[in-house]
């Protein structure tokens, strides 16, 4: 049985992150549609807040909660699993990617009303954030062990600048062209 639940909350979180990836992806191209002359801007405006509308309401939130429903089976399934403290680091990072999650809608929100605070550039590196996240969560979940966790910090690290020095390069080439 356990098996069988762990596959069905792998698939959700699959899911449910593509949906954080694709739906900042939208906001980025919203954003970057308000630079365009009317008509464009109306139209393009209109046609993402539909996208990630339904992004949103159909696919990302059903996923996470279902992934959410797995998670409370298989701590049914093996309720020692909380005493562990590689777990109670994993839930952190998720505590994390929920307020992640929170914000987006928040913002799905702001767009919606004509407010864009973020430039695409700031869109762009927090959509890095969600990869730190995903990858945090999954070498928690596969190593099991929150003893490294230092080693996992330095990581996380190294990767966030990896991470933010990629977008700016990106934004470089962006505007030579």
């Amino acid at each position: 049985m356990y098996q069988y639940v762990l596959a069905i909350h792998i698939i959700f979180v699959v899911c449910y992150m593509a949906g954080l990836f694709y739906m900042v992806r939208l906001f980025i191209y919203h954003t970057e549609a308000q630079d365009k002359p009317e008509p464009d801007r109306t139209i393009l405006s209109k046609q993402f807040e539909v996208m990630e509308s339904k992004l949103w309401w159909i696919i990302t939130i059903p996923s996470v909660i279902l992934l959410v429903a797995a998670a409370i089976i298989m701590l049914i399934l093996n309720p020692y699993w909380l005493q562990q403290p590689w777990l109670h680091v994993k839930l952190c990072f998720v505590v994390g990617l929920g307020i992640y999650q929170h914000i987006c809608q928040n913002k799905m929100k702001e767009m919606r009303n004509g407010v864009f605070k973020w430039t695409s550039t700031q869109l762009r590196i927090w959509n890095e954030v969600a990869t730190i996240f995903l990858f945090a969560i999954v070498f928690l979940a596969v190593l099991k062990s929150a003893v490294n966790w230092i080693y996992g910090v330095v990581g996380i690290v190294l990767l966030s600048i990896i991470l933010m020095l990629a977008v700016k390069l990106y934004k470089r080439i962006r505007e030579k062209k």
